[in-house]
Parts: structure tokens; C-alpha cells; sequence
């Protein structure tokens, strides 16, 4: 008995000190995975009908997240609800955004020419209002793996300050997929912070890979163990002040740019270690990384999973 209420303690201390109890996962879910074909977020991919954000929640809920905030577009709640959400309702706190084209800073008229969302700046920003704490952003399409959450969910407890921020890294070759060229954020390094984050297609080669700036400017060559971002980043709330000014910026360009263009997180973050205003530590994990870029990775990422329950990293039914 005093050792449950010493808990009860603990947990309500860390609460009111916005630790462990307040740690918030912001999943990134209005895409609609274009070159797969369909809402691989809602793609079966466990061996009961569970999907990738299954797994996601599963892991950051024992790593000592307490609530998940799903972005999405409001015409999928219903979907995301029934799918998803009800079967994580009573097992952690769940609130849903919503990424909305007209939802812009400036320029409204854009909207009609839009036809998808403004990018990963904006969809973040959309769940402002349901983070209150520390904050981890992920990737709704993105197996990440439970040593990635532990990493973040550590960084979060041990080294977040108001301008120090972390960005969880793979190595490229855990990223790269057998059948086309991937989108990532290559990440440059120095004394475990990371100076420069470059958005690059990167296609892969025999025993390196090629990256080429979504800036255009002049492809470089990489390593295969390369840091690579893969959108998972861990920040405080101070951090929404930086996405709400780039935003207002990218709607000063001119209307073509912003029609063709996404205003993108690793962009953000880029500009502002740049300027010195944040810090972004390099935070490696030792976990494997498994996604959907194409239809066909798909399998793979199914026999992946499988591979983990076989060695007891996941159970076969995940929220028995």
C-alpha cells in the first residue's frame, strides 16, 4: 500500500513538472500516400488486423508517452475513429486535429488552387492546441521501433530545454527501400548536435547513395550508414513559435512557389540552427526502421513485424 501511493506520488509530481506524465506523440496523418496508392496509414500490417500507428502508440505508450494527438484531414475522421481511434481510446488519451487546406496565415484564395495540405510545418502547428507539454512528432506511415520512443522519451526527461530540441536518426540504409528512390533529411553533424539538415531525394547505389537537394541545388554523395531524419523529432511547446513565424514567411513568396512547394519541418529546423536560436542534438537509435514508400514495400514490412513478434518484441495480439 505505500508503495502504490508513493507512486501515485511520484507520478502526480511529474505530472505538475510536466514530465512523464504529459508527454504528448503528434502523429502526422493527412497524407494520403500518393505513390502508394491509398491510405497506407489504415493498411493492415499486423497479424490481427493492426496498423503501423498501432504499433506507434504501443511503443510510445511504454516508453512513457500519456496521450497522442492524430493530425489529420477532418473527412477521414470518421474513418480514423473507427478504425483506430476507438481501440485507443481506454488505453491512452486521444485527441484529434485537423489539417484543413484554408487554414493559412495569409493569401486565402491560394486554398482553391490547393489540392492537398500545406506540408508537415502546418500539420504540426494544427495540434497547438492539444499539446500543453514535451512533444514528439512521428510520421503516421513510419515503424520507428520501441528503442526510438525510449530515446526520445530519455531526451525528454534528461536534456529538453527551451531551445534544445532532438532529432531521433537511422542510418539511410535502415530507411532506403528496394524499389525507388526515398525522400529524407539528410543530417550533417558535429559534436552529436546536428548542424544541417538537407531535404534530398536519395536513390541508392552500390555501396553508397546519391542524394539530390529538394532545393535543387547540386546532388552529393552519402555513405549508407548516413544520419538521415525520418521526421521523428522531440521539442518543447516553445517550439510552436518557430513553426507559427516560418509559416507566415512561406506565404510571402510568390503565389507559384507556394502552389509548387511545402513548407516542411526539417526546413524549420534547419533555418533556426542556422541562425542560433536552437540546438538539435543527434539522438541515433539502435531500432530498425519499416515503412510504405511504395506498394510494394508493403510485404516486406508485414514479414518484418512478424519476424518481431517471433522474438517477443511485440505481442501477437498488440492491446490484448
Amino acid at each position: 500500500m505505500e508503495n502504490s501511493l508513493l507512486f501515485l506520488f511520484k507520478a502526480d509530481i511529474i505530472s505538475e513538472i510536466g514530465g512523464f506524465m504529459e508527454k504528448t506523440l503528434v502523429v502526422m496523418a493527412a497524407g494520403m500516400g500518393s505513390r502508394f496508392g491509398g491510405l497506407k496509414q489504415i493498411e493492415p500490417v499486423g497479424p490481427n488486423g493492426e496498423f503501423i500507428i498501432d504499433y506507434s502508440v504501443y511503443d510510445a505508450k511504454r516508453a512513457g508517452f500519456g496521450k497522442v494527438v492524430f493530425v489529420i484531414k477532418k473527412e477521414l475522421e470518421e474513418v480514423f475513429r473507427e478504425t483506430i481511434g476507438k481501440r485507443l481510446e481506454d488505453k491512452i488519451d486521444v485527441a484529434y486535429a485537423f489539417q484543413e487546406i484554408g487554414d493559412i496565415p495569409s493569401k486565402k484564395y491560394l486554398a482553391e488552387k490547393r489540392t492537398k495540405p500545406w506540408g508537415t510545418v502546418q500539420a504540426v502547428l494544427c495540434s497547438k492546441d492539444y499539446v500543453e507539454g514535451d512533444f514528439v512528432v512521428i510520421n503516421a506511415d513510419d515503424f520507428y521501433g520501441y528503442d526510438t520512443y525510449v530515446k526520445a522519451s530519455s531526451f525528454l526527461d534528461e536534456e529538453m530545454s527551451d531551445h534544445v530540441y532532438a532529432s531521433i536518426t537511422f542510418p539511410y540504409i535502415k530507411t532506403a527501400s528496394l524499389f525507388g528512390s526515398v525522400k529524407r533529411a539528410v543530417c550533417f553533424t558535429h559534436d552529436g548536435n546536428i548542424s544541417e539538415l538537407v531535404e534530398s531525394k536519395i536513390t541508392t547505389k552500390d555501396g553508397y547513395a546519391i542524394a539530390e537537394p529538394l532545393s535543387g541545388e547540386e546532388a552529393f554523395s552519402i555513405s549508407l550508414d548516413q544520419a538521415v531524419s525520418m521526421n521523428i523529432f522531440a521539442f518543447k511547446h516553445s517550439f510552436f513559435q518557430y513553426l507559427e513565424e516560418y509559416f507566415k514567411e512561406y506565404f510571402l513568396h510568390d503565389d507559384e512557389y507556394i502552389l509548387s512547394n511545402e513548407a516542411l519541418l526539417p526546413d524549420v529546423v534547419e533555418k533556426n540552427i542556422k541562425n542560433g536560436k536552437i540546438i538539435l542534438r543527434n539522438v541515433p537509435t539502435t531500432s530498425s526502421w519499416f515503412g510504405v514508400t511504395y506498394k510494394e514495400d508493403l510485404e516486406g514490412l508485414k514479414k518484418s513485424i512478424g519476424e518481431l513478434i517471433k522474438k517477443g518484441e511485440y505481442p501477437n495480439k498488440l492491446w490484448e
